[in-house]
């Protein structure tokens, strides 16, 4: 990696320009590589975690939920942002018994991701769990899901037809599915 050091930008000046409740936003001035100075805007975020929930027939439970900003109802993995202080594993499974109405203590760390490197820090961890129980359902009070459980096998031709194409899922899907490829605690039909 000896061009590591042609390609680093060093931070000069920052400024916070919104504050909301989940994002922060940044407006950056930094200098490139060759000595020039350059703006960078930027968005902060907690983190989140994403799980794959695998029930013992092959079955993951999959949401629809429908977002805002692109005016589309998405098929979902349940995940959610990091609270202050909350270690991952718990935000994990809160997701899980809040989202998707499981609970579980089979769980395992898939890997993590960054999905938009171009203007957010954020991190999302992914998880895959095992050996679920039904909980009552606790979304937010304007959050607003529908849980479907689904083949496995399906949700990765869903990926790969374009029928599921939100970025975090298709991710958590493919990375998981790799994991009980290598590490299955049960086969999958």
């Amino acid at each position: 990696m000896k061009d590591h050091k042609l390609l680093l930008e060093k931070k000069l000046s920052s400024k916070e320009v919104f504050k909301g409740k989940l994002l922060h936003v940044f407006y950056d001035e930094a200098e490139l590589p060759d000595g020039s100075i350059s703006s960078r805007e930027w968005i902060k975020h907690p983190g989140a975690c994403a799980v794959v929930p695998v029930f013992e027939n092959g079955d993951v439970m999959m949401l629809r939920q429908f977002r805002y900003p692109v005016d589309q109802i998405f098929w979902e993995v349940p995940a959610g942002k990091i609270d202050s202080g909350e270690p991952q594993d718990e935000t994990a499974l809160r997701e899980l018994h809040e989202e998707a109405g499981v609970a579980t203590q089979e769980f395992a760390y898939v890997g993590h991701f960054y999905p938009a490197i171009g203007y957010s820090d954020e991190v999302i961890h992914i998880y895959t769990a095992w050996n679920l129980e039904s909980v009552p359902q606790q979304v937010d009070e304007d959050e607003f899901v529908t849980r479907h459980r689904i083949p496995f096998k399906e949700a990765i031709a869903m990926v790969h037809s374009g029928e599921i194409n939100d970025g975090k899922t298709v991710v958590c899907l493919l990375r998981a599915w790799y994991w009980w490829m290598k590490n299955s605690p049960f086969e999958l039909d």
